[in-house]
């Protein structure tokens, strides 16, 4: 039976400083990580049990540690159990653990909210003239691109070719309903005026451990941040930045579906591409959904007919399931927006950030007699994915309620602040609010303690599903010292 399907979010934001001669990336991250004024604990990441250059294939550097960048200076982990830090030159938001795609959508969707804080505090901090501006999107318009990265527990009982076979034609086609839009092409693709999506443009490969470079379609990173006698985390690299709350439920709750579904031998033979990399840009210039593209044995099929297609398999799938009601609310969704966009894909401007942003866009050029490359559009492009709810126009369009929304402001607000409670993240997040000063050191699986005692305390968290409230919420309540936590938990030297 497939494992419950823990989940999280990892999102790079793009920044930039107007009026900053010397713009340096990497220390405007810095500046605004170190100015958010949240709950968090300032500590080492620990990469002791990482390892990123395990390959899911068979074979890599097992040893290999992470770019210097990467292991950074500027962590911090949140008392929500999220993880705040630089990678890549880019300030970086990784959701906790979430027990579900709407737990998920949910913590992912306080990330905007707490880097908008960030941007806030660091701004006053700056030069006078100086502006900070922080974007979730994916693509600098420079040729550049940063990721959005999903991450799911999947079974290490399940052949890893098996999920190549199956996942890749569901992830080329899946950018119908999961793009976030973008005026023109990069990377060498054809020309268009608009496309579904930001990511697709910089796919090269069909498998693949890069994630910057070369970037394939299905990544093997093979680094489950758990117990790997029994659990992989897929890493999904193809995917948008989205803002749309309906849009990352569904894109998080489909792929949910679809994997646990293979999980549990619940799908058939897969939909096999004649060429996955041409078709993931070619999906994603087709603003019709029609263009059929080739599959393997030699018949062709639109990203629509895909998508029904896999839905079908999951509702026989969910049918013969015990899953949690949410995914009865995937379903409903992703049956309602694959209707939609055959119909006309202009009815899910409320529901899908590239059709929204598409939208204004038209609206922009029918007013000003503006060209598809000018300037004050592509300005318009970046403006609708600022955090700043002042200045980002998907803000404006959820005041004006043209956008349909899933949280309240007061759950997002919780969740920027407080852990989910199914998951370990609950006992991380718990920890760095009660006991932040004596934390010194941490990862997804463990937490590095120092109880003033001469050996540190390390407090492993292999598995995904327990540190929940359930289980460790009293015991939290009745340990006012981290020494005594070590001591109620039974805590090895570390």
């Amino acid at each position: 039976m497939a494992p419950a399907k823990v989940l999280g979010t990892e999102t790079e934001y793009g920044i930039t400083v107007r009026n900053q001669a010397e713009f340096n990336p990497v220390l405007a991250s810095s500046t605004l990580i170190n100015s958010y004024r949240g709950g968090r604990a300032r500590i080492q990441w620990s990469f002791d049990e990482e390892s990123p250059g395990r390959d899911a294939r068979g074979f890599g550097y097992e040893d290999a540690m992470p770019l210097e960048l990467e292991t950074g200076l500027v962590n911090v982990v949140l008392t929500n159990g999220a993880r705040l830090y630089v990678d890549h030159a880019h300030p970086e938001y990784s959701t906790p653990e979430c027990a579900d795609p709407l737990e998920a959508a949910l913590y992912d969707k306080a990330g905007e909210v707490i880097m908008a804080q960030a941007v806030a505090a660091a701004r006053a901090i700056m030069g006078e003239t100086e502006r900070m501006f922080v974007h979730k999107n994916n693509s600098d318009g420079k040729g550049n691109s940063y990721g959005a990265h999903e991450n799911y527990l999947v079974a290490r009982s399940v052949p890893f070719g098996e999920i190549v076979r199956h996942f890749t034609g569901f992830l080329a086609t899946r950018q119908a309903m999961t793009g976030a839009g973008k005026i023109g092409t990069e990377n060498g693709r054809p020309t268009v005026d608009f496309q579904i999506t930001q990511r697709a443009d910089f796919f090269e490969e069909e498998v693949g451990l890069e994630t910057t470079l070369k970037r394939p379609i299905i990544n093997t990173r093979d680094e489950p941040h758990a117990d790997s006698s029994k659990y992989r985390r897929l890493h999904v690299i193809v995917g948008d930045a989205t803002r749309s709350e309906p849009q990352t439920f569904l894109k998080l709750g489909t792929a949910s579906l679809i994997l646990s579904a293979l999980e549990d031998g619940a799908l058939p033979e897969p939909l096999l591409l004649a060429d996955p990399v041409r078709t993931v840009w070619q999906v994603s210039h087709d603003l019709s959904l029609a263009t059929p593209f080739e599959l393997d044995d030699g018949r062709t099929m639109t990203a629509l007919e895909a998508q029904w297609q896999y839905l079908e398999w999951a509702k026989k799938y969910l049918n013969a399931s015990d899953l949690d009601e949410v995914y009865g609310r995937v379903l409903y969704l992703w049956e309602e927006v694959l209707t939609d966009l055959e119909t006309d894909p202009m009815l899910l401007a409320d529901r899908l950030d590239w059709v929204a942003k598409h939208r204004l866009l038209l609206g922009y050029r029918d007013r000003d007699g503006l060209e598809w490359n000018d300037p004050k559009l592509r300005l318009l492009d970046l403006q609708y994915h600022d955090v700043d709810p002042a200045r980002g126009l998907y803000d404006r369009l959820v005041a004006s309620g043209r956008m349909q929304r899933l949280f309240s402001d007061e759950q997002v607000a919780r969740a920027s602040t407080r852990p989910p409670e199914r998951t370990r993240a609950y006992f991380r997040g718990e920890c760095v609010a009660r006991f932040g000063d004596a934390l010194v050191a941490a990862n997804w699986d463990s937490l590095v303690f120092d109880t003033g005692e001469d050996a540190l305390k390390r407090v492993p968290m292999m598995e995904p599903l327990r540190g929940t409230k359930e289980m460790v919420g009293d015991l939290l309540d009745t340990c006012d010292t981290p020494a005594a936590l070590m001591q109620a938990l039974g805590g090895r030297d570390g």
